[in-house]
């Protein structure tokens, strides 16, 4: 097992909140379960990252059974970020890229299973809290969090608080067939017109089919015929290379304009961006200047800032999602 990293620091009366209670966080993807703890002085430590047994319900509980069991006292409960809607009225939780658990009131399934308390929320979500509270959207009334990560998702904070609405679709930004078929310069004399992409929800003209990094790499192939890796786009992008920025151009005219909607409907005044993509600064402030240039409200002052937080973002979230409900 590797060593145990330390995260950041939550305020002092969430911090109480989870140790109170010997909190135990996890963020479940489609790929990994990372495991963590929280200490008195509000300091994560990471604890265990194991693969996610995305097919088999069986072998999901005697992963996460496995890894709480090594670190769980007796008054111990667990706070999960996942990676999939969860309903607030039934708790049942739909996750596409793990198969095992949709359908299922996850906190209930494993709260008998491991004998502790037990939250599910959604990862979006929870990044959203954490960067509202710690991170990039301090001191904001109306905070959007942006997931630009493999797909695309959102969360929506006003005054502090989560909002969740029906089904638990909140800031589903990457969904709805809002993509329409668009004209964009290949970057060697060529007009191409995009085509709204089957997505993975069944709809058509999902953002989510262009937004992401697999968006990026659909596009970049569409356009140059090129099956590129997001890294090798945007790296062959800040280098100048032709193709590259014109797959880049691309993707800020299809992302800019959804997103520059979601800010107007929102009334947000600051959005903080998370996912691997967000790791690209130059990305970030293209993409931020794009919707500034859309919205209603004119503003000199960036509106997306890349995340302070990323990759803690969903652990952290998770342990305010718990204090919230304690």
């Amino acid at each position: 097992m590797p060593e145990p990293a330390t995260f950041r620091s939550l305020d002092g009366s969430a911090a109480l909140a989870a140790a109170s209670r010997h909190l135990l966080v996890a963020d479940i993807g489609g790929s990994h379960i990372r495991l963590a703890r929280q200490a008195s002085d509000g300091a994560f430590e990471l604890l265990i990252d194991v693969p996610t047994p995305a097919n088999d319900w069986g072998q999901f509980c005697a992963a996460i059974g496995e890894a709480t069991s090594l670190f769980a006292t007796g008054s111990s409960a667990l706070s999960i970020s996942i990676a999939g809607v969860v309903d607030p009225g039934t708790g049942e939780v739909a996750a596409a890229n793990i198969p095992c658990i949709n359908g299922r009131s996850l906190a209930r399934d494993l709260t008998a299973l491991l004998g502790m308390p037990v939250v599910v929320t959604n990862d979006a979500d929870c990044a959203a809290l954490a960067e509202a509270r710690i991170g990039a959207g301090i001191g904001h009334g109306v905070v959007f969090c942006a997931i630009l990560g493999t797909g695309v998702g959102g969360g929506l904070i006003v005054n502090g608080r989560l909002v969740r609405g029906a089904g638990g679709l909140t800031g589903e930004w990457g969904h709805g067939p809002i993509v329409n078929e668009a004209v964009v310069d290949a970057g060697d004399g060529r007009s191409l017109r995009v085509p709204r992409f089957k997505c993975g929800c069944g709809m058509t003209g999902c953002l989510d089919t262009v937004g992401g990094a697999r968006g990026l790499e659909r596009l970049h192939e569409f356009l140059h015929g090129s099956m590129q890796s997001s890294l090798q786009i945007l790296d062959a992008w800040i280098a100048g290379e032709p193709s590259a920025a014109a797959t880049v151009r691309a993707w800020i005219e299809l992302v800019s304009g959804p997103l520059a909607l979601v800010v107007n409907v929102t009334g947000a005044s600051v959005v903080p961006v998370c996912g691997g993509l967000s790791r690209c600064t130059p990305l970030v402030t293209a993409l931020d200047l794009a919707v500034r240039q859309q919205i209603l409200r004119r503003t000199e002052a960036a509106l997306l800032i890349p995340s302070p937080l990323n990759d803690q973002a969903g652990l952290i979230g998770a342990a305010f999602a718990f204090a919230d409900l304690s």
